[in-house]
């Protein structure tokens, strides 16, 4: 609860007013969403809002997300069909969405994961040395963004001409798509023309690419050039347009995501100096799983996004044969709080510690069920590998704020965050 308090949240959002409920719950989540689904799970584990539902325990969280056929992605649809063309990711168990994500699977190997942590950790080393002779670096630019936007040019193998353009339409289009709940014209319209911008950058590069791959020699293994060398039947239908589209949803959901998980992770590492120093003795061991946890329940404990959003298709009732059994009509805008779910005391034992030996199998950090991150096993190299590059200098630490607190700036992603390292601005008793 928070400290500034004087009644629960759950007694201000009773004594208020439709309109003025909605507002509440929005600004609890921005402000205090730990505190207010702490709340939440203990009292009110499903909360039914005029304008929505929430979600709130574990086993509820992960029930809406798997019943796809009952809660689905369409309200995504206007969102990200103007921007890159019809999607899987706003299709729930259909012909693209079977088709397409087992496509890109093929093709997103396995077997590269070790190369792209060495690329990931190259290319956070290349952001430290830069950075070095001043001892200190504004991360969120400079590095958490920096590392997986140049994946997306190495490996995903779609470089765009140059890094302001990629921050651009990567930032642009994950804003529409994931953070545009309001639908402001003109959040749409600017992630409209980065994809406007992206289909007429790829459409070059694919000729580039076709013209260039003859099948002879070492191939390109970048994941474009791969899905090039492809030949599909046109029963398929996987053609360019298609291709271009997942390419461009490669970008979309690896740049934002990607450098906030890597600037929240490290941020609460470094709040905690017992944790801090265990990851940094991890990070200089071989066992790079031992240390990947850290980075993992850093994140549990302030996760890039509170909440998934679903639209229920029918009426169902959720949590049937509990207490907290609820009926959710057809139509109802269902919030399920991934980022609450992983405080449910019921599974996670001390929640509130900072452990690093929770089962994987809890972890939420990339959805769930149908519509589990296509991305998942790049970004859990991408992540850790980032964070251990910076734990490996000498003398990492949060600056005093404002300079050393991740700041958004107003806006959805972090914009700007400073940490020290090197003998220089070491903090002084």
């Amino acid at each position: 609860m928070p400290d500034t308090q004087t009644a629960s949240f759950l007694d201000q959002y009773d004594a208020a007013d439709d309109q003025t409920k909605v507002g509440l719950a929005l600004k609890w989540i921005r402000t205090d969403w730990a505190a207010f689904f702490k709340e939440l799970r203990e009292q009110r584990p499903i909360l039914k809002t005029p304008n929505f539902t929430f979600v709130t325990r574990f086993p509820d969280v992960t029930e809406v997300l798997s019943r796809e056929k009952v809660f689905t992605v369409r309200p995504y649809q206007p969102h990200m069909d103007p921007v890159v063309g019809p999607f899987m990711l706003a299709r729930d168990a259909t012909p693209i969405n079977w088709r397409e994500k087992g496509i890109m699977q093929a093709v997103l190997r396995p077997e590269d994961l070790p190369a792209v942590r060495e690329a990931a950790g190259i290319l956070a080393d290349k952001a430290l040395d830069t950075a070095a002779p001043e001892g200190k670096i504004e991360a969120i630019n400079n590095l958490c963004r920096y590392v997986p936007i140049n994946i997306v040019g190495e490996y995903f193998g779609f470089p765009g001409p140059n890094l302001e353009s990629m921050y651009r339409w990567s930032k642009a289009t994950q804003t529409n798509m994931f953070k545009n709940l309001l639908n402001d014209p003109a959040i749409h319209e600017a992630a409209v023309r980065a994809g406007e911008e992206m289909k007429q950058y790829l459409t070059g590069l694919l000729a580039e690419k076709r013209e260039a791959g003859g099948g002879y020699g070492d191939p390109p293994q970048d994941t474009f050039s791969r899905l090039v060398r492809t030949h599909f039947p046109d029963e398929i239908g996987f053609d360019d347009e298609r291709l271009l589209s997942n390419i461009m949803g490669l970008l979309v959901g690896t740049g934002e995501t990607t450098s906030q998980a890597i600037a929240q992770s490290l941020e609460q590492i470094l709040l905690r100096p017992g944790i801090h120093e265990e990851a940094v003795a991890a990070a200089h061991g071989e066992d790079m799983a031992a240390f990947d946890a850290y980075v993992w329940e850093g994140l549990r404990h302030n996760p890039i996004n509170p909440l998934i959003f679903r639209l229920s298709v029918e009426e169902y009732t959720i949590a049937a044969g509990t207490e907290r059994e609820t009926v959710i009509p057809a139509g109802t805008l269902v919030f399920a709080c991934t980022s609450s779910a992983g405080f449910d005391a019921d599974l996670f034992e001390d929640p509130e510690d900072f452990r690093t030996d929770r089962p994987d199998h809890l972890s939420l950090h990339f959805g769930y069920g149908h519509h589990t991150c296509l991305g998942k096993y790049v970004g859990s190299v991408i992540v850790p590998e980032a964070v251990r590059r910076i734990l490996l200098r000498p003398n990492v630490h949060l600056l005093p704020p404002p300079e050393g607190k991740i700041d958004f700036h107003g806006g959805p992603f972090p914009e700007s965050f400073w940490f020290g390292f090197g003998n220089a601005g070491v903090p002084t008793a």
